[in-house]
């Protein structure tokens, strides 16, 4: 599927989907080509819907959509055909929060309409990766190179082998703690300069694999400083994901065995 009258195909993945009608979706994608995009599903709840089959997350899909609206101001785009593009193995029980973590992150901080292909690409591998390792304890370190990258496209992480405020390169063997307002400084306690150097390299390497194996050690530290970052680009909006998934986890510890 490539081209048609009707539209132009897009790689694309499901991010989230709601009922509109009796027998249709409302449909969130995140597309390579054109960001976040909203799109109708008609008929989709049906049974004999060919997109029932296709029209499932963490799966990648060739997503045919109608014209672009004329005045440019329409959010809401009719889904033409969808084909799945195959490739990427089914993710285990064991990364669906995960998976469905970062669709939320996705669906609360980017825009409508904005391309990342990068972020684009590294979502992608980052679903292989939990794919793989989700049961073998790596978990922690696919998320944050996850959250390093998602950060860095939106243009909210800083230089992480300088010291915001003065500019100055971070000394290795030195603590500095990052703050959603002042950036790297200076700390008591925190990640050492070396750590944060590290991060920047594999961040500018541009290897999602490199990015995972820099916070490998370091993940567990990194956890609270990103989390704070990302809930103060968030503000007032709560991330759902991870509000179950506490509760699950005290349910499982509440549970006898």
């Amino acid at each position: 599927m490539a081209t048609s009258r009707a539209g132009t195909a897009l790689l694309a993945y499901v991010l989230h989907q709601h009922d509109w009608s009796e027998s249709s979706l409302i449909v969130e994608l995140f597309t390579r080509e054109r960001g976040r995009v909203v799109v109708a599903a008609k008929g989709a709840k049906r049974p004999t819907s060919n997109f029932r089959a296709v029209l499932l997350p963490f799966q990648p899909l060739h997503a045919l959509l109608g014209r672009t609206p004329a005045d440019e101001q329409g959010e809401v785009h009719t889904l033409r055909g969808a084909e799945w593009a195959g490739g990427r193995p089914l993710l285990g029980a064991a990364a669906m929060f995960p998976g469905f973590y970062l669709n939320e992150l996705l669906l609360k901080l980017l825009p409508r309409q904005d391309p990342h292909p990068v972020l684009f690409d590294a979502y992608a591998d980052t679903l292989a990766a939990l794919a793989q390792r989700a049961e073998s304890g790596e978990e922690p370190a696919v998320l944050r190179a996850f959250e390093l990258l998602l950060l860095r496209e939106l243009g909210w992480l800083p230089e992480l082998s300088l010291d915001t405020q003065t500019a100055a390169p971070l000394r290795a063997d030195a603590a500095y703690a990052l703050h959603p307002e002042a950036g790297l400084s200076a700390a008591a306690a925190g990640l050492s300069g070396a750590d944060w150097v590290a991060l920047e390299a594999a961040l500018a390497h541009g290897s999602t694999e490199a990015l995972r194996q820099a916070c490998g050690p370091v993940a567990g530290a990194l956890r609270g400083p990103l989390r704070e970052l990302l809930h103060y680009h968030l503000g007032h909006d709560k991330l759902r994901t991870r509000q179950v998934w506490r509760g699950v986890q005290r349910l499982a510890q509440a549970t006898p065995r």
